[in-house]
């Protein structure tokens, strides 16, 4: 009989191609086992038991047989290999996992039950710090958990991030096995390492039934994380309005503030969870939300939220408040405006219906019209212009110049280009520089056609011209192209030194000669001034430049 046994498995070591690679460095004792263990051959097994080194062997992946046994679906493989050796039942294979945690994460009990009755350690971490109960948990087993916290498992054991087992029961929702750990001893005010509860988890996961045993057993519903985030933030985060109703009702507080001064309604806000936002509107304090520094219309533009957004706008949130200096700093940009994070994003949708609540564009240090040139949004542009945005505006950071700071976003851009100068853009300030006047100079130079000043000695040597920043490596080559473009805008206009010895080395210079050399057209210059006396407001009204003939409008706007 025996004998038979053994003639049978030379066979298994052809059975399975797949693992012919991973059993060529084995012994022919240890493959036949390996191959014994899978096609669940326990007469191969156990004939097998005259080798005691096969059952030593690892595999490639730093396994002993003892660990594939733990793996296999029949507990009676598991028991024939455990009956035919004597391993250690805490050894780890390469990956850290020891027989128990293998098994548990295979969701297989019969083995489990087997290996804690050989005497497995239920407490012993594999190499991720998570303990065989933190795994029976998140793999759902109420048999596991509960032969596990038989057999002497802690409920309490801190694992990775000390999360523990109670954590994980709150997170997947298994109102069994969460009333199994809290009769074994699970505390409900442990916390992780980011001082979360398990309420919080629960909270966070929108888990309903868990959030009512724990708070029916005395979980604080006013519990804050380390960060300050309370449970009624999670649950705000979570979108599930059941949950965060069940928490007012049982006293969890809209006010409490995290350390980045956010408020439950914020974050419901951000994430877009309108019947949330609604229920927290009606129980947040003004005084909190003023506390807070910041609007949730900040939270709802962030976030892109067009519906709540419209709602916080209904209910009369101003559009124009402004996170305050504190956390404003937080951010590079020192951005404070709702309207800037919706023009960051690039949200159109966001933008129009904050310009049209009345947002004004020129509230952050770094106006939201520079933001969308940089990034050559045109239609945000427009959306700007049309509504008043400042196109001279300056922002000296990065580089204090003499000439409005649009201009530098867009020079490879002409379309951009003519769009911010057909609204008003100041191009005399281009040619504004000190390189052939003194700076105390108290003449300025004089327009020889109007008999007006057109161009004012710079204030100050730190300021930088035009001529200047165009001579730039990697902007000179474009300085022939934008002067001509400039020159569209002006009357009569002296050229520096400095500009005339960058522009005679660009192919545009014989085209510039001509220009400045003679007199400008009368078509040009009437152009000029009856943009002038229009004024940019009314060249901007769209009613307006609608009510004149197309060949006129187009003239007016260089079209």
């Amino acid at each position: 009989m025996a004998s038979d046994s053994w003639d049978t498995f030379s066979k298994y070591v052809m059975l399975d191609k797949t693992n012919e690679d991973e059993y060529s460095s084995a012994s022919d004792e240890n493959s036949n086992l390996l191959a014994a263990i899978e096609t669940g051959d326990t007469a191969v097994i156990h004939e097998l038991r005259r080798f005691p080194s096969a059952f030593r062997e690892v595999d490639s992946n730093g396994l002993l047989p003892f660990h594939r046994a733990a793996m296999q679906p029949s507990g009676k493989v598991l028991e024939a290999v455990l009956a035919s050796s004597q391993p250690d039942m805490e050894e780890k294979g390469w990956n850290g996992e020891t027989a128990l945690t293998l098994a548990v994460q295979a969701g297989l009990e019969e083995n489990v039950r087997i290996l804690l009755e050989h005497g497995a350690l239920p407490h012993n971490l594999n190499s991720k710090k998570e303990s065989p109960l933190l795994l029976a948990v998140r793999v759902r087993s109420f048999p596991m958990v509960y032969a596990l916290t038989s057999h002497g498992a802690v409920v309490d054991q801190v694992c990775s991030k000390r999360w523990t087992a109670l954590h994980e029961a709150a997170k997947v929702g298994c109102i069994d096995i969460l009333m199994l750990l809290l009769r074994r001893g699970g505390q409900v005010s442990v916390k992780d390492y980011e001082g979360v509860t398990p309420l919080g988890v629960a909270a966070e996961c929108a888990n309903l039934e868990v959030l009512k045993v724990l708070i029916d057993i005395g979980a604080d519903v006013n519990a804050q994380s380390c960060k300050g985030e309370s449970v009624l933030m999670d649950a705000a985060g979570s979108g599930n309005p059941d949950c965060v109703n069940l928490l007012l009702e049982n006293g969890a507080s809209p006010n409490l503030a995290s350390l980045t001064r956010h408020l439950p309604i914020h974050r419901a806000a951000f994430e877009g969870h309108y019947l949330v936002l609604k229920i927290l509107l009606s129980v947040t304090s003004k005084r909190a939300i003023i506390e807070s520094g910041q609007s949730p219309v900040h939270s709802a533009a962030d976030g892109g939220q067009v519906q709540c957004l419209q709602l916080l706008i209904d209910r009369g949130f101003d559009v124009n408040n402004l996170l305050d200096r504190t956390i404003s700093n937080y951010y590079n940009d020192k951005r404070r405006s709702a309207l800037y994070f919706a023009v960051s994003n690039g949200d159109v949708t966001c933008i129009e219906m904050l310009l049209n609540a009345g947002a004004k564009p020129n509230l952050d240090p770094l106006h939201c019209l520079l933001v969308a040139v940089r990034a050559g949004r045109y239609e945000i542009v427009k959306m700007l212009l049309a509504k008043k945005a400042d196109v001279n505006c300056y922002f000296t950071v990065v580089s204090d110049t003499i000439f409005p700071t649009s201009l530098q976003y867009c020079l490879k851009d002409e379309e951009m280009m003519r769009l911010l100068l057909n609204n008003g853009y100041n191009v005399d300030k281009c040619f504004h520089c000190h390189h052939d006047y003194p700076f105390n100079m108290g003449l300025p130079w004089k327009d020889i056609y109007a008999h007006r000043p057109c161009c004012v000695i710079c204030d100050g040597e730190n300021k930088i011209p035009f001529c200047d920043f165009i001579s730039l490596y990697c902007l000179v080559h474009l300085s022939g192209r934008v002067v001509l473009i400039l020159l569209d805008y002006v009357n009569h206009v002296p050229l520096c030194s400095h500009l005339r010895c960058i522009l005679e080395k660009q192919k545009e210079w014989a085209e510039i000669c001509t220009i400045l050399n003679n007199p400008r057209s009368l078509k040009h210059l009437c152009r000029l001034e009856i943009r002038k006396y229009m004024t940019v407001k009314r060249l901007r009204n769209i009613i307006i430049m609608d009510s004149f003939p197309p060949p006129i409008r187009n003239y007016l706007l260089y079209k």
